[in-house]
């Protein structure tokens, strides 16, 4: 385990937009940070760090967020540690499943910063936040935050959009649905609210029976309009 004074936070998210957001939501307080993609190397990390508080997505590549709480809750150094799951899917069945699992709460994405204060304060209590937080953000500080994200959302989907367009083409909606389901969780986080709303409403037609193909490309056409809008706002 390594020791180093401070509160130490463990994200398994395999989003970079979130692993991003919350590193500069933690910087206020001081918080040493590490990250993780997926379940697998997350569980490794805890054994290495022994972190005060994990922060947790449900769906990831090789081990998802359920099957990593069960694990965690079985390691004898590790089953304290309180787990709060993030996730963009926070559906009855959902958070029941990771609360069984032993999540001690479930946050919904897009995260927002005073939820994120109230679930740290729940955890850690009023005295260690006090302790920790070095100094409240400047105005100019939340601006380039903000700009900050911005280009890390763009840089993390630039990418995907155009394999998105591909996937509605070939009607693959595991693919699709993969893209869309980030987008929901990262849109918002990063200062882009219609993403967020547009990918919600792309992940309900996805989950519907049959998938109305025709819609798909709608929503698939103001998303590639939006992300040009964002590029050219940025370049």
């Amino acid at each position: 385990m390594e020791t180093t004074g401070k509160i130490t936070v463990l994200v398994v998210d395999d989003s970079n937009v979130i692993q991003h957001a919350l590193k500069n939501f933690f910087r206020e307080y001081n918080f040493e940070v590490f990250t993780s993609s997926d379940g697998l190397e997350g569980i490794e990390m805890a054994r290495v760090h022994t972190p005060n508080v994990i922060f947790l997505d449900l769906m990831m590549p090789n081990l998802d967020g359920i099957k990593m709480l069960q694990v965690l809750r079985v390691l004898e150094e590790l089953k304290d540690i309180p787990v709060v799951v993030i996730s963009g899917n926070t559906s009855r069945g959902n958070v029941l499943k990771a609360i069984e699992a032993g999540a001690n709460t479930v946050l919904s994405k897009p995260l927002h910063k005073e939820v994120l204060k109230k679930t740290l304060k729940e955890i850690l209590g009023d005295e260690i936040l006090s302790r920790s937080k070095t100094h409240s953000i400047s105005t100019k500080e939340e601006e380039e935050i903000s700009e900050q994200m911005k280009n890390f959302f763009f840089q993390s989907f630039k990418n995907k959009i155009p394999a998105l367009s591909e996937y509605v083409k070939r009607k693959d909606k595991n693919k699709v649905y993969e893209i869309v389901h980030q987008l929901k969780g990262a849109g918002a986080t990063a200062g882009f609210p219609e993403i967020t709303e547009y990918s919600t409403k792309f992940e309900t037609l996805l989950n519907a029976s049959p998938i109305d193909w025709e819609q798909a490309s709608k929503f698939n056409e103001f998303l590639n309009k939006k992300f040009n809008d964002i590029s050219n706002k940025l370049n």
